[in-house]
């Protein structure tokens, strides 16, 4: 078998548009879709468009529950955006998302972790950057998981770990290569490349192969549609993989902000 994996697209039309034409060369067996589908000042119309088409197994991401959960008066920007681009059954599609997915048995997907989409998997918050966890406490976070593999995102960091019999697989993010989030404990995610990110997971017989990817697309058209629509900081990321200097406030509704990434 063989498993493409991806996730934290955030209405990037373009970067997940190369990811496709990628996947297309490839032969696999089925792709696995992380969540966070939409949100954010590029294009999540036509993102959801796309993605309604394809037959992936997608699971719910926190801005996906986000956007269709909380009152249009509690969204931040991004999502605001996303909500006012979609229509009703793009909504509902989004609205009927999973939290996590179960595939033939074996792999376990989620979006941050098994029991809570807006927490990360593989890393902590060290002095404002995401750094990886210890195997221990990774370890803790899939106690209650029996299936041999577990997919995550939201980090939006390529990663992978082993603890025990369990591999777990992070594809970094397809749209955003970096963000800032200032709320407590405030932190930066840097992937240091403007590049589409997804992974492969391969399964022959008992052996066990993954592949981070890491694709070249036009990122500066996707930097001046985030100019476009007023979100400076959103450009810079999608130019560079990198946050910049000065705290902005980034993705946290305003009822959540007090509490941890």
């Amino acid at each position: 078998m063989r498993l493409g994996i991806l996730a934290d697209i955030h209405g990037n039309l373009l970067a997940l548009e190369a990811i496709l034409a990628d996947l297309e060369r490839r032969q696999l067996n089925h792709v696995v879709n992380l969540g966070d589908c939409v949100s954010g000042p590029l294009w999540p119309r036509e993102t959801a468009e796309l993605l309604t088409k394809l037959q992936w197994s997608t699971v719910r991401g926190n801005h996906d529950r986000w956007v269709t959960n909380l009152p249009s008066d509690k969204h931040s920007p991004s999502d605001a955006y996303a909500f006012r681009a979609l229509d009703a059954p793009m909504l509902e599609w989004l609205h009927a998302l999973p939290p996590v997915c179960e595939l033939n048995g074996a792999i376990f997907a989620c979006h941050g972790r098994p029991d809570d989409d807006n927490a990360y998997l593989l890393e902590n918050v060290t002095e404002g950057r995401l750094v990886p966890a210890p195997p221990k406490e990774i370890a803790e976070r899939v106690r209650t998981i029996s299936s041999q593999f577990v997919l995550c995102a939201h980090s939006h960091l390529p990663g992978a770990a082993t603890v025990g019999d369990i591999t777990i697989i992070n594809p970094g993010s397809v749209g955003m290569p970096a963000y800032e989030d200032p709320f407590p404990p405030a932190h930066v995610s840097e992937s240091g490349t403007p590049f589409a990110r997804y992974a492969i997971l391969q399964l022959d017989g008992g052996n066990l192969s993954f592949e981070h990817i890491a694709i070249p697309y036009d990122h500066d058209a996707a930097a001046r549609r985030a100019e476009e629509n007023e979100n400076l900081a959103w450009a810079h990321f999608l130019r560079t993989g990198y946050a910049r200097n000065q705290t902005i406030r980034f993705e946290r509704p305003a009822e959540l902000r007090s509490q941890p990434q």
